[in-house]
């Protein structure tokens, strides 16, 4: 196998062969070890899933605490889900929109519909129906057959916007709304 040198010649060239391959051989053991934890995240996941399905919420619960500490985006929904609704954990709109803020910060659809409809509501958030159209235009985006449905409700929190806060919806729904933390949730405003 040929090795890149990088047009180097000489001493410094075994050295630099030499730390190309140990660079190498540390980036394969890391993609060694963190293919079976994807694998094992991804069993996880099914199972809080399959705990949910048969509403076992405490235990569900259990499940995607840890898989939403670490982002996976999946389980932090269903996290929101759970605080809005009060299964398997206390009900609980503050930390339900700050699940919600995590995944759909990483573009998850369905977080960015629900974090719209807390905008919308005001629940967990300060009622804001820029950022409400501004989330749910996001989602809309990335919706599958559930698309016509958000479009209605998204077109409908549109309608309660001025012209200047149409543009500057659309204008944050295009750049992205501005980055904030994911944790620790915050359960206040």
């Amino acid at each position: 196998m040929a090795i890149a040198t990088f047009g180097f010649r000489g001493k410094n060239n075994i050295a630099r062969t030499a730390a190309l391959r140990r660079a190498r051989r540390a980036i394969f053991m890391v993609l060694l070890v963190a293919a079976p934890l994807q694998c094992l995240a991804g069993s996880r996941l099914r199972e809080g899933m399959s705990a949910a399905a048969a509403h076992n919420y405490v235990k569900a619960a259990e499940i995607f605490l840890p898989l939403a500490v670490g982002g996976d985006a999946r389980a932090q929904s269903y996290l929101g889900y759970m605080y809005a609704n009060g299964e398997g954990v206390p009900q609980n709109y503050m930390v339900s929109a700050g699940w919600y803020h995590c995944a759909a910060g990483q573009g998850f659809p369905n977080a960015q519909y629900m974090l719209g409809l807390m905008y919308d509501r005001g629940q967990g958030v300060p009622q804001d129906y820029v950022m409400a159209y501004t989330w749910l235009n996001l989602a809309v985006g990335g919706a599958g057959s559930e698309r016509d449905q958000w479009v209605k409700i998204r077109d409908a929190v549109l309608s309660k916007l001025t012209l200047a806060e149409r543009q500057m919806a659309q204008l944050l729904a295009f750049s992205g709304p501005p980055p904030t933390p994911c944790l620790p949730i915050q359960a206040g405003f």
